[in-house]
């Protein structure tokens, strides 16, 4: 898995970065994931970065740490994906994020229509940009206490320009 940073983005959140994975949900079929998080790469470090994070959120009507946003029943939702061209494009008000999609993620898109997004503020400066990520310390930072409650949890639908 390699980590993509994103574009369009505000210089207070650092350098964000953005992964899409698969895995098994409780229904017993896979669950298209994206994890979206900071490197804290700012001068205010990961403390600033997670407060500008938590601005962001927050101004587009996703609470961190509270309740799962329903996407698909909230078009007016300000947040939004499209799948194309083998790519998870999130867009938000000033920012753009894009991660490479494998194949089984993009399968399970398909199938559910749908992707479960986690934007934490929680900083992870190992998971940098271009590099490799290990798929036991994705699993151990996403699904960490602290990752999980500093972050917002979104059910996003997906659209692809071929309608």
């Amino acid at each position: 898995m390699t980590s993509t940073p994103t574009e369009n983005r505000p210089a207070e959140l650092g350098t964000l970065v953005v992964l899409a994975w698969s895995g098994e949900a409780p229904d017993g079929s896979d669950m298209p994931y994206l994890l979206a998080y900071s490197l804290g790469d700012t001068a205010a470090g990961p403390e600033g970065t997670a407060a500008a994070v938590e601005q962001m959120l927050t101004g587009c009507g996703l609470p961190v740490g509270g309740a799962l946003v329903d996407g698909t029943g909230r078009p007016s939702l300000p947040v939004n994906l499209l799948v194309e061209a083998g790519q998870a494009i999130v867009r938000m008000p000033r920012l753009v994020a894009q991660a490479d999609a494998p194949p089984e993620w993009l399968a399970a898109v398909r199938e559910r229509g749908y992707a479960y997004l986690v934007f934490t503020t929680r900083a992870w400066p190992e998971g940098e940009p271009g590099k490799a990520v290990d798929p036991a310390a994705l699993a151990a930072f996403a699904g960490a206490e602290e990752t999980l409650t500093a972050a917002a949890h979104v059910v996003l639908p997906a659209t692809s320009l071929r309608g």
